[in-house]
């Protein structure tokens, strides 16, 4: 068996300078070779090359890693460090790609993209969600008040169904959990002082109430301007829903914060042009606060505002917003009189006296015990209930009154022609609570009105009112000077009879001539019958058939004229002041009249001669008898005053021919009227 030799070992470096001092192996002494031979053959060796031919070892980078780690499916892995650039730009020769690209690679697998929900789960998740917050809140509003924040969140979607939504629930929890009182800013002091637990957590509430409903309402104002986030549609639709909702608050909560700013948005919606839906919403929801408000500073606030945005529109607005005073509760409360500059208050002497006359009243010693003791618990109550006193009541309603003075002069002064009717129908219905002291001022405007009609009526109007005419908004003439005659009775009548007549000394016989010259224009009207908000077709074939004439009110020309003509002929101070001449004259002219009114204005002509002729009767029967005669001459219908027009010289003959009427209701009133005749001589 031969021997397998064994494996030769080789020494690294040379025996001499620089080389190993270690011996030869002893593997070298088994072969048979010298240590002088190992030395010989090693020295030929080129281990310089040999070491610069071996590969190296790329030295790890021992910088710091600062990026943050990642998060996978897998779970969180640290990343590797950036290399340096001459390291990174030799591996990016390599077919396997940067470390930047599996990097980027490791982030997109770690941010997986989101699944699309459809709209209408959209939406049942917002109500639902919506549904379990108010729900929370109603149950107990001190320990859930952070859910308020939870529903403004939610009313920030995108989504405008759920905006919607949002809103709609947060007025309805809004109006659950509002106090019946106003929270006032805690003071410095207040905050500083201790409080109890349940003290300190009810404040913490109202605080967070009062915070959360000020972030509502002003999201609701914005909305109710329109945004720039949504198509038209949608800011009409969200437009429409926030003034909703702000007309529901006012109507519900109107003593609570912030009713400055719902005011203003219902405002701001009045003084737009356009009359539509949410335009109506806001009237209506004035008009009835201005019923429901017992204190009158909700009234007050609503009138100041309406004021000044009148003003600054110049008094283009709607008739409609100015006749929202007409709702105000002080024209049946309110009993003192007032101007655009002071209230009339009671004399100390009438105080003095109705003190006087209590004093005087005998009572029992059982009954004054019991009015004592009813007294106190009167006072109880009101302290109980937090009602307002009448004082204070008064003020706010007397300052209400000035600024309704206030707008209503303005206009007078300004002649606007949109809101002239609607100004004169309020001063009549105002006329009680007017100061004497500016009966000379608005008769003086009504009469220049008056003259304005005229000038119309009769072509002859000058440059001024001729461009005035030419206007978009034309004004109805014969209309407004009805009103004006009514308007001024009113304040006649208004008064006490016996300050009217010593202290007033008012002439209405320019009111009273006027209305005299108009009957035949006035009856020969075609559209007499129709007020300002019918639905008539007009003329197309008339020259300004395309242009919608201004009306002043809804009541009809018929209506405005019997109210002029009752307030002449049946003043309600005194009877026996109008004159026989007087009567006789309007008696005359309104029986010619009743020829040409329609149906409906005849049989309503005939009724008002039938109460006159009860009234007047023994006066102005010789109208009937034309044996009885008291005037010579020869009667002028056309005479523009009254007393020269000699009316007894002419008889009735126009019954003769109503007596011949279509209709059997006017031939029954003109019977009826020849037996008041009859009856009264």
């Amino acid at each position: 068996m031969s021997r397998i030799p064994a494996a030769k070992r080789r020494r690294l470096s040379p025996q001499g300078k620089g080389a190993s001092t270690s011996p030869p192996p002893k593997s070298a002494k088994a072969n048979g070779t010298t240590q002088n031979d190992y030395l010989v053959t090693a020295s030929k060796w080129n281990l310089e090359q040999e070491y610069e031919q071996r590969p190296r070892k790329v030295k790890s980078n021992d910088k710091e890693n600062s990026r943050l780690p990642i998060r996978t499916s897998e779970g969180w892995v640290e990343p590797e460090a950036v290399p340096e650039p001459e390291a990174a730009a030799e591996e990016s020769d390599s077919f396997l790609g940067s470390g930047d690209e599996e990097d980027g690679s490791e982030e997109q697998e770690a941010v997986p993209e989101k699944p699309k929900v459809p709209l209408k789960q959209q939406i049942l998740q917002a109500k639902e969600e919506l549904a379990r917050l108010a729900g929370l809140i109603n149950e107990d509003p001190e320990e859930h008040a952070g859910s308020l924040r939870a529903l403004a969140q939610i009313a920030a979607s995108e989504n405008v169904t759920i905006r919607k939504l949002a809103l709609a629930t947060q007025l309805a929890i809004y109006k659950d959990i509002v106090p019946g009182y106003r929270i006032r800013p805690a003071t410095e002091e207040e905050m500083k002082t201790k409080l109890s637990k349940e003290v300190k957590k009810l404040r913490t509430f109202e605080q967070s109430l009062v915070s959360t409903y000020q972030n509502y309402v002003r999201e609701l104002a914005k909305l109710a301007k329109g945004s720039n986030g949504a198509s038209s549609d949608e800011v009409a639709g969200l437009a429409t829903v926030a003034i909703s909702c702000a007309c529901n608050l006012l109507i519900a909560v109107p003593h609570f914060n912030f009713r400055g700013d719902l005011l203003k948005i219902l405002v701001d919606k009045l003084s737009g042009k356009r009359v539509d839906g949410d335009f109506s919403r806001c009237r209506e929801t004035l008009e009835t606060m201005f019923r429901n408000d017992d204190d009158g500073n909700a009234s007050l606030g609503a009138v100041t505002m309406l004021t000044r945005m009148m003003k600054a529109r110049h008094y283009y607005v709607d008739e409609s917003v100015l006749n929202t005073f007409l709702h105000l509760r002080l024209l049946s409360e309110f009993s003192q009189k007032a101007s655009q500059n002071s209230v009339d208050r009671p004399s100390e002497d009438a105080m003095a006296g109705k003190k006087q006359k209590q004093k005087r009243e005998f009572r029992t010693k059982k009954t004054r015990k019991l009015l004592k003791e009813r007294k106190a618990i009167e006072k109880e109550f009101k302290e109980a209930d937090a009602t307002v006193s009448h004082e204070e009541r008064d003020r706010m309603q007397a300052e209400t009154l000035k600024m309704v003075f206030v707008a209503y002069f303005r206009i007078l002064k300004a002649r606007s022609p949109k809101l002239m009717g609607a100004v004169l129908e309020g001063l009549a219905r105002y006329a009680h609570l007017i100061n004497q002291d500016f009966f000379g001022d608005i008769l003086e405007a009504l009469k220049d009105l008056i003259h304005y009609a005229e000038s119309v009526a009769n072509d002859d109007d000058d440059e001024e009112d001729a461009e005035d005419i030419q206007e978009d908004t034309p004004r109805n003439a014969s209309r407004e000077s009805l009103l004006c005659v009514i308007t001024a009775f009113a304040l006649l009548q208004g008064q006490d009879g016996s300050t009217a007549a010593t202290t007033l000394k008012l002439d209405l016989n320019f009111f009273i001539t006027h209305l005299y010259r108009i009957l035949h224009p006035v009856s020969l009207n075609a559209d007499i019958e129709f007020s300002a908000k019918s639905l008539h077709l007009p003329d197309p074939h008339a020259p300004d058939a395309a242009s919608n004439p201004n009306k002043v009110n809804i009541q009809t020309t018929t209506v405005l004229l019997l109210r002029s003509l009752s307030s002449v002929l049946l003043p309600q101070a005194a009877v026996r002041s109008v004159s026989p001449i007087r009567v006789a004259a309007f008696c005359k002219q309104l029986m010619t009249v009743s020829l040409q009114l329609p149906e409906k204005s005849c049989l309503a002509m005939l009724g008002l001669m039938n109460k006159v002729t009860k009234v007047h009767g023994r006066k102005i029967g010789a109208l009937w008898n034309s044996e009885e005669r008291r005037g010579d001459g020869v009667f002028d219908a056309m005479r523009e005053e009254i007393e020269g027009s000699n009316p007894f010289a002419s008889t009735v003959w126009e019954g003769e021919i109503l007596r011949r009427h279509f209709c059997p209701a006017v031939r029954e009133a003109v019977v009826g009227i020849e037996k008041n005749i009859a009856e009264a001589q």
